[in-house]
Parts: C-alpha cells; structure tokens; sequence
C-alpha cells in the first residue's frame, strides 16, 4: 500500500471512529438520522462511500462490526484503518472520492492535520510526507547531481 494511501487512511480515522462510536453497526444503516455532531455526520459519509451503504439488519464488514462493539479499542480502530487503506488501495477511483470528501469534511468541521517531524544526531532525516527522491546525508555521497 504506497505511503500516501496509508495516510489517508489514517487521516480518515477520527471521523470514522467517531460514526462506528456513535452508531455502532447501524453505521452502514441507509437513515436520513441528522448527526448532532459535524464529525460523526462525516465518519458516517465517509464510512458508507468506503464500504458502501446497507439495509437495515443487514450485515457489517467485520472489522466495522468489531469497532463498534468496542469503539475505544485503539487494536480494532487501527484493524478498519488497514482495511480501509487495503480497500483505497484496490480503487484509485475509490481514493480520490474519499479524498476529496476528506477536503469537504475537514473545511466543515475546521479539523486540521498536523505533522510533526524530528530529526536527531548526525545524518538523521526527517520527512513530513513521501520521500520520491535519493536523500543523501554525507559530503561522501555516492549520488551525483544530474
């Protein structure tokens, strides 16, 4: 799974932990249910656009499922966000809707991501996204520029 799907798989965490937290398995549940909550409303959206939108009683994907019997289960939450990058990873289409539906929630809600890097002792790197380049941390480096 490249690197910029894993995180936006984890970017999309508190939304949908919070809508598992909040609806349990009726999450997927197709019900015009207002949310109080601008936050859980976008878990909600997101969760249906990702695995799709269920019947009432019909059943959840499993790790849905087990998330919403145990929401503060920082295990389970970490098991959707694998499953949620391994479905992403399968449908470029799929991840560019949830990116873009992302975007929308984070400008509703004022929800920020934050980075923060370190890099310590000598030759250390650090990087706030995907490094797509040779990094060199030596005046001995054997990459030459082109």
């Amino acid at each position: 799974m490249s690197g910029d799907l894993v995180s936006l798989a984890h970017e999309v965490s508190p939304y949908v932990t919070a809508a598992v937290g909040a609806y349990g398995g009726a999450v997927l549940a197709r019900a015009n249910e207002h949310a109080a909550d601008a936050t859980i409303g976008w878990g909600r959206t997101l969760l249906q656009r990702i695995f799709g939108v269920t019947a009432e009683g019909e059943q959840v994907p499993e790790a849905v499922a087990e998330l919403a019997a145990d929401p503060d289960n920082e295990d389970l939450q970490a098991v959707l966000r694998v499953q949620i990058g391994k479905l992403l990873t399968a449908d470029p289409e799929l991840a560019a809707q949830v990116r873009a539906l992302l975007e929308q929630a984070n400008a509703a809600t004022g929800h920020t991501i934050t980075t923060t890097v370190t890099a310590s002792g000598k030759g250390a790197v650090a990087a706030g996204r995907d490094i797509t380049s040779p990094v060199t941390t030596s005046d001995h480096s054997p990459i030459t520029p082109a």
